[in-house]
């Protein structure tokens, strides 16, 4: 028996939703080995964290939970902004953006 709140959506159905977008992210993490796919799937972990903070939050009818998911949102642009940046350097210097031909940071 599930509890539903004002969208009349019941809550595990949010949290299906956002646990099948955080499995996708990690398994994006874990087989692609092109860099640009692998930040995609870094926004999409945290974008099924932002449904459930927002998600839970509708449910226990507190503002905070969108308030972690504003924060989260910005903390996703800045990384995107950041990650794209050093991904545009590093396909200037070495004409590639795949994870396993990426050796420049070693010693």
């Amino acid at each position: 028996m599930s509890v539903e709140f004002t969208t009349g959506i019941p809550l595990s159905w949010f949290l299906l939703v956002s646990a099948t977008l955080f499995t996708i992210g990690v398994i994006g993490i874990l087989v692609k080995r092109n860099a640009i796919v692998i930040l995609m799937s870094i926004e999409l972990m945290l974008n099924a964290a932002n449904i459930n903070f927002v998600a839970f939050s509708a449910y226990y009818d507190l503002p905070m939970g969108q308030v972690f998911a504003m924060f989260s949102i910005g903390l996703a642009a800045a990384e995107a902004a950041v990650g794209l940046a050093i991904l545009l350097n590093l396909n200037r210097l070495k004409d590639t953006v795949h994870v396993d031909d990426l050796n420049i940071m070693r010693w």
